[in-house]
């Protein structure tokens, strides 16, 4: 007796053989899906087959996911409670959900329904991925993000990574509220915010720099006028005067390629009052270095590193890829005299994800770059009930001669940060 699936692939092969693929183009899904179960019905009993009809229901819900959606992954994607979705050829499907990874109760048919659907993907934005380009960076409607890697440069069969788009904002008190920093550490970003320090956000993968990164920008005043650099644009501004670039791949001569570079080069003609970089991961570190120094205060970023020191070091070497001319000490003077603040997030071993810590750059003394940590996150090694991690925020408290604390003068936020740091001596539980 034929499985499930076996009764699947051989109806979905007589049923797309049969179609017709611009009348699908003209049909609504429930049209669609009305003509799929007649089709469904009338194979199985012309080839009389034992079939319950809750899985015909299913039969008919994945053609129609794979003709008009995402195949098996359409369920996926709808599903709030997932974060990533991370594929690593047909037979191995895994999800991040809470923070954790899992492997997803799903499969593909074989290797060529799988990179079928990359290619639709990747299609829909206007975006390729072949023999001659087999990797792809793309974005979803929805704003998902998406990366695609096909063999032969993925051994094991078709990769995709799916970073999904939370329809949702996440703000300060939602973070606040799923313990990824204190009430005080909140009330300090928004003054940073607000009072147009520099800040770039420090962190590993899905750790939710662009999370953080939203959050901060809710803070802006709708006065100001913004410009978002982004590979696939992700962030949410709330502002009415807002400019959304996003950079392009080559095309298939491999022209007309526009990088981060370009783009905020071409974004300081563009009268920003800030610059929002979504990832910092090259040369164009040295043309945002240059807009913080140069009349954009306020502007943000993010970047891969496991430190905030690390971090510096990061953005001296991508510096370093744009010009060979500045000596060390140099580009080290720049990145002092541009960046405020830098914000350390992680993803933890429990799934949660915290900001680790708060750290202003204060100067330099010779060759050495001065830091003052604010806040930082002390964990006591010791696990809830339900697995979490605790631990404590800590604060040595802010210096009278801090960046953060003149420029909240200047604002007239001086009553609002000293609030953040009243009464704090050892921190605030979790």
């Amino acid at each position: 007796m034929l499985g499930a699936k076996s009764i699947y692939v051989g109806l979905r092969k007589q049923i797309f053989d049969a179609l017709d693929p611009e009348a699908i183009a003209d049909i609504d899904k429930a049209q669609l899906q009305r003509q799929l179960a007649n089709a469904v019905d009338l194979l199985i009993q012309r080839e009389n087959l034992s079939v319950a009809r809750t899985i015909r229901e299913e039969f008919v819900n994945s053609l129609t996911n794979e003709l008009i959606g995402l195949g098996p992954l359409q369920d996926l994607m709808e599903d709030e409670s997932i974060t990533d979705i991370m594929i690593n050829g047909a037979d191995n499907v895994f999800i991040e959900r809470n923070g954790l990874v899992e492997r997803a109760n799903i499969d593909f048919i074989d290797e060529r329904q799988l990179i079928e659907i990359a290619k639709r993907i990747a299609s829909r934005v206007g975006r390729r991925v072949d023999d001659s380009a087999p990797t792809c960076d793309a974005r979803l409607q929805d704003g998902s993000r998406v990366n695609i890697v096909i063999p032969p440069i993925a051994i094991d069969g078709t990769a995709i990574s799916i970073r999904k788009f939370k329809k949702q904002s996440i703000d300060f008190r939602k973070l606040c509220e799923y313990g990824s920093m204190s009430l005080e550490m909140a009330q300090v970003l928004m003054v940073a915010s607000r009072c147009r320090l520099n800040i770039l956000i420090s962190g590993g993968t899905g750790s939710g720099k662009t999370t953080l990164l939203n959050a901060l920008s809710q803070h802006i005043s709708e006065n100001e006028r913004i410009v978002t650099i982004e590979d696939a644009a992700e962030l949410r501004l709330l502002q009415p005067h807002v400019v959304r670039l996003e950079t392009r791949m080559a095309g298939i001569e491999n022209t007309g390629a526009v990088n981060q570079r370009d783009l905020v080069i071409n974004s300081l003609r563009m009268r920003p009052d800030r610059i929002i970089v979504g990832e910092c991961r090259g040369p164009e570190a040295f043309e945002m270095l240059q807009a913080m120094n140069t009349g954009h205060d306020g502007s943000m970023s993010t970047l891969h590193a496991n430190t905030p020191r690390d971090a510096l070091s990061r953005v001296e070497s991508m510096v370093m890829m744009a010009t060979s001319n500045l000596p060390l000490e140099a580009i080290r003077r720049t990145v002092v005299s541009a960046i405020d603040l830098i914000v350390q997030i992680s993803r933890l071993h429990d799934g949660s994800r915290k900001i680790m810590s708060i750290t202003e750059i204060v100067g330099m003394e010779g060759s050495s770059v001065i830091l003052e940590e604010i806040f930082r996150f002390q964990p006591s090694y010791h696990q809830s009930a339900e697995g979490k991690l605790q631990g404590e925020y800590v604060t040595t408290g802010l210096m009278k001669r801090s960046i953060l604390f003149e420029k909240a003068r200047f604002f007239g936020l001086e009553d609002r940060l000293n609030e953040a740091f009243k009464g704090i001596e050892k921190g605030t539980n979790l």
